[in-house]
């Protein structure tokens, strides 16, 4: 039975979104939303943009789910952000699995995750709240990805590795095995990580790779957690 979705977005994220979980899930979009101060067009796709404020009124929780469909801006905060916004709403995370990713059964995920094609999370991986796995990922055995992550595409995250909170990993980065890396990381396309590092860390290409003299938090001017 198709199950109602509202995805809250309306830049090139949310196309995709819309693409795909029409085509590939049990899911119907019946519209879009976006905070109040966002909201530039009424309709998407045939279907209603909402100011996400008032959205209960038109889309009702208890009868539709939402995903939060947000790329890595600010280090991942905006999708941490509007997730929390969106269940403060009252809506129940939808998450979407590719039926071309292999997803073993002992993986445990979290809400509002999205995984494209060709991902293959291995047995017993972790990935919490808000995760996106771009399409080509590989996440081994054991691995944990902390909420708010983004992967971009053709990672390779070897077994028994520990990703902080909303780190970004670039295109063809590599993480050796038992590595970890703390919350805030920025890891350039095609790094190759044999060590474990630090929160906040601004990791350029390289093999090995190094961390940056700058921060994660002063090159996105980001304030620090408190």
């Amino acid at each position: 039975m198709s199950q109602n979705l509202l995805i809250v977005g309306a830049g090139e994220f949310a196309d995709i979104a819309y693409e795909y979980f029409t085509v590939d899930s049990p899911y119907t979009v019946v519209g879009f939303a976006v905070e109040k101060d966002y909201l530039t067009e009424d309709e998407k796709f045939g279907l209603p943009v909402v100011a996400l404020e008032d959205s209960v009124t038109r889309f009702d929780p208890a009868k539709t789910e939402a995903h939060v469909a947000i790329t890595s801006t600010q280090l991942n905060r905006v999708r941490e952000r509007l997730i929390k916004k969106t269940q403060d709403c009252g809506y129940t995370l939808a998450n979407f699995i590719s039926p071309r990713a292999m997803v073993w059964r002992t993986a445990k995920l979290g809400v509002n995750v999205f995984i494209f094609e060709n991902n293959v999370v291995q047995h017993g991986v972790q990935i919490g709240d808000g995760c996106v796995l771009w399409s080509g990922n590989h996440v081994g055995h054991q691995s944990v990805i902390g909420d708010y992550c983004f992967l971009s595409s053709h990672v390779v995250i070897s077994g028994y590795c520990k990703i902080g909170a909303r780190c970004f990993l670039g295109v063809n980065s590599t993480l050796a095995d038992s590595v970890t890396i703390g919350a805030d990381i920025f890891v350039g396309m095609a790094a190759v990580i044999n060590k474990s590092f630090e929160d906040a860390g601004l990791i350029l290409n390289g093999h090995p790779a190094e961390a940056s003299r700058v921060s994660a938090y002063r090159y996105f001017k980001l304030k620090a957690p408190t």
